[in-house]
């Protein structure tokens, strides 16, 4: 017998259906109140509880020794050794950045700042991963030129550099950017601190900005629909944060040194779903309850009702977890970094959230804390393959008119212009910036500042193209290009997080893609051995019920063992030998995923090339070993553009031209194999390079030399380095960089 209100419109109107309705009823034994459903709203949606997505979740590795924190916290830790620990989170901002770009962006950044510093570690690094509809698109250059500044105006100025990240431009986005965001910090192990809440009688102080209707609901709402031609503009406005920066800094300084005196004893971020989320998680994670006092949120607004209180998303808050005795103390540290602080609740023993009007005034809201945080409703929900999929498999992705010097020029791209929006020295660690294969940062003690002689390497990797094709093996191949990435700076992987950008849920092809990348994903990462510690599902990623390409992004984070000298980079020089090393594919190759068949041939089907995972971590192996002994001069990973546009930007790099050989023809210069790299090295040191790679087992071949003005490539193109880098440099600045475009 159904036991929905004689009015449904409230719960539906919130985005819970009739039977999570029923659910929480039965959770509660009785009706829930206006308060109530709107916590259970924010709590229950996509964005909060990865209803849709958690029974796939499960298959991903995420145990190792080094790992001392791993998904269902803030961030994920691993620790790097010396007592020395890394903080590693990635989140999204789309919806938000959609109806909002640069605010969506700015506090996308804010947000996952403080899931590092909630774990006690000092942010040194952000990368943010993009992609916007295509160039051409005034809307989508705008949407383009907010997230850029978005990002750049924040993390400038609150102090964290943007390191490295990715720009990606493409129709399957033109409504519903992506807007990624990577965070990494540092911390002393000992300094590690949970967001739980323990110890009946101690406080729940709320640190930061006042609490305002900016945000209310906020991600939790918007990233749980999808988006139409009516819905983009000022209807969804008011759900979009508002961050300051300044304020970040202020509240980041703060927490750390109240936790490096040992002041708290749990602590949490105000993200997603705001004061319900942070009173709920940390109150079930530590088997506890808490009395919350609506009357004590310090806001900024007047009038604001008790479910806007305890909804708002208003950015720049953290909730800390602090014994009585130790309360003077935190609001000292407090007035001292002019942050505001105020004790809205009391933990409890029964397990019990309490919403209260003043401590011993009326009770607003009760209901058992796990219920919001634990008891979200977990769905199987159906998947199926494309109807369509074995036709679509069975295209020839390689047809089409073929120029390979006008295609190379249309598809090299160099995102130097966005990255110069970007402060990356900031701190002084940064040896590998924006531009490069992977980041590559000193690895200081958190407890002295002087260095390590170690390093870690860092990269952000999708591929849309390749897991619109095949889910399963192009997010297999995702994770094995972020590895050659941090490969390429001497990093080998300990760590993944990802950031699972899809469509709509409710469609089944979409679960599927969901289900598949998963098992791509687990299979890459058992086979590298770097266990997934946290990560992030996007859901509803549509406009005008069209779902976006799947899009798997992986955030991976590695250690180089002893830096002595920088990494040899892509910089070449004349008279160096250059080595294809990696999987080497034959002259029938698919072009299938490749940018060359969706930008240029317009076929978005076939089936990927093969790819060799055990080939590919053995060719990691060897590349990051190399870039260790310095052994070769220049290195750079084969991937978006395929052999061509990688040469194509080496000589961009370095303005120094090379002659290659044995390459004809679109099929060889644009495949998009995966597991190749790049190297270059004297001529007097090829036979023992060669030697060395079959005593491995890693197959090289010798492709060409350095030297000239042009980049010739077999006979099918020779073109001036002017050329290559006008098609390069060109381009980005003259469609973002003039801030005239307006949608």
């Amino acid at each position: 017998m159904s036991v929905a209100p004689e009015d449904a419109s409230v719960h539906r109107s919130l985005g819970l259906t009739d039977e999570e309705y029923e659910t929480i009823h039965g959770l509660l034994g009785r009706h829930p109140n206006h308060l109530e459903l709107a916590m259970y709203s924010v709590m229950w949606s996509e964005h909060c509880s990865y209803k849709s997505s958690k029974i796939h979740l499960k298959r991903l590795p995420t145990e190792a020794p080094w790992v001392l924190v791993g998904p269902g916290e803030n961030a994920g830790v691993i620790d790097v050794g010396d007592g020395i620990a890394v903080a590693i989170r990635i989140e999204s901002h789309n919806h938000p950045s959609a109806i909002e770009p640069y605010q969506g962006a700015a506090t996308g950044v804010g947000g996952i700042l403080r899931d590092i510093f909630t774990m006690g570690a000092r942010p040194i690094a952000v990368m943010d991963p993009l992609r916007f509809g295509p160039l051409d698109d005034p809307r989508s250059r705008w949407i383009a030129e907010g997230v850029i500044s978005g990002v750049s105006g924040y993390g400038n100025s609150v102090g964290v550099p943007t390191v490295g990240g990715e720009i990606v431009f493409d129709e399957t986005y033109r409504g519903n950017p992506l807007v990624n965001v990577l965070a990494m910090g540092v911390l002393p192990v000992e300094r590690l601190v949970l967001g739980r809440a323990s110890g009946v009688g101690n406080l729940a102080v709320l640190l930061g900005a006042s609490t305002g209707r900016d945000g209310i609901g906020g991600v939790s709402v918007l990233a749980s629909a999808g988006f139409d031609e009516a819905s983009q503009n000022a209807d969804k406005r008011p759900s979009v944060q508002v961050g300051d920066p300044f304020e970040e800094k202020r509240l980041l300084e703060a927490c750390l040194e109240l936790l490096d005196e040992g002041l708290v004893t749990g602590i949490q971020d105000l993200g997603g779903a705001g004061i319900t989320c942070a009173t709920s998680e940390t109150a079930s994670r530590g088997g506890a309850g808490m009395d919350v006092d609506v009357s004590a949120i310090h806001s900024r607004e007047e009038g604001m009702e008790p479910f806007e209180l305890m909804t708002s998303e208003s950015q720049e808050r953290m909730l800390a977890i602090v014994e009585p005795g130790s309360l003077d103390r935190v609001l000292e540290i407090s007035s001292r970094w002019e942050i505001s602080a105020s004790v809205i609740g009391r933990v409890t023993g029964d397990g019990q959230l309490r919403i209260l009007d003043g401590f011993d005034g009326e009770v607003l809201a009760e209901l058992p804390a796990s219920t919001l945080h634990d008891d979200a409703p977990e769905y199987e929900r159906p998947l199926s393959p494309p109807e369509n999929l074995i036709e679509r498999r069975s295209l020839d992705a390689s047809s089409g008119p073929v120029d390979c010097a006008a295609d190379l020029l249309a598809l090299v791209r160099d995102p130097a212009w966005v990255y110069s929006q970007y402060d990356h020295q900031l701190f002084l660690n940064t040896v590998v910036g924006p531009g490069s294969d992977g980041a590559l940062l000193r690895l200081r003690d958190p407890r002295t500042g002087h260095e390590t002689g170690r390093a870690l390497g860092m990269s952000t990797d999708g591929n849309h193209r390749w897991c619109h094709v095949d889910p399963r093996q192009g997010t297999a191949m995702v994770v094995a290009e972020a590895v050659m990435n941090i490969a390429c700076v001497g990093a080998e992987p300990m760590a993944v997080v990802n950031c699972l950008n899809f469509g709509n849920p409710e469609h089944p092809e979409v679960m599927w893609q969901l289900s598949e990348a998963v098992d791509g994903m687990s299979e890459a990462c058992r086979a590298f051995n770097a266990p997934v510690v946290g990560g992030n599902v996007s859901l509803y990623n549509e406009t005008n019920a069209v779902d976006i390409a799947p899009t798997p992004v992986v955030g991976i984070i590695g250690m180089h063992p002893k830096l002595s000298n920088p990494p040899p980079g892509m910089t070449l020089s004349p008279d160096l030998t250059l080595v294809l090393v990696g999987q080497q594919p034959n002259e029938n190759v698919s072009m299938a995923g490749s940018r060359w068949a969706w930008e240029i041939g317009g076929c978005k089907d076939g089936s990927l090339p093969e790819f060799d995972l055990f080939q590919t971590v053995r060719t990691a192996e060897y590349v990051t070993e190399i870039v260790q002994r310095n052994q070769v001069e220049a290195v750079h990973d084969v991937g978006d553009g395929g052999l061509a546009v990688a040469l194509a930007e080496m000589a961009v790099h370095s303005g120094v031209g090379m002659h290659i050989s044995g390459f004809d023809g679109h099929r060889a210069l644009f495949n998009e194999s995966g597991g190749r790299v790049i190297v270059a090295l004297s001529r007097t040191d090829l036979e023992s390079f060669l030697r060395e790679t079959s005593n491995r087992g890693v197959p090289a071949q010798t492709i060409g030399n350095t030297g000239g003005s042009s980049l010739v490539l077999g006979s099918t193109i020779n073109l001036s380095i002017d050329d290559l880098t006008r098609a390069a440099r060109d381009e980005l600045p003259q469609a973002l960089g003039q801030g005239t475009v307006s949608g």
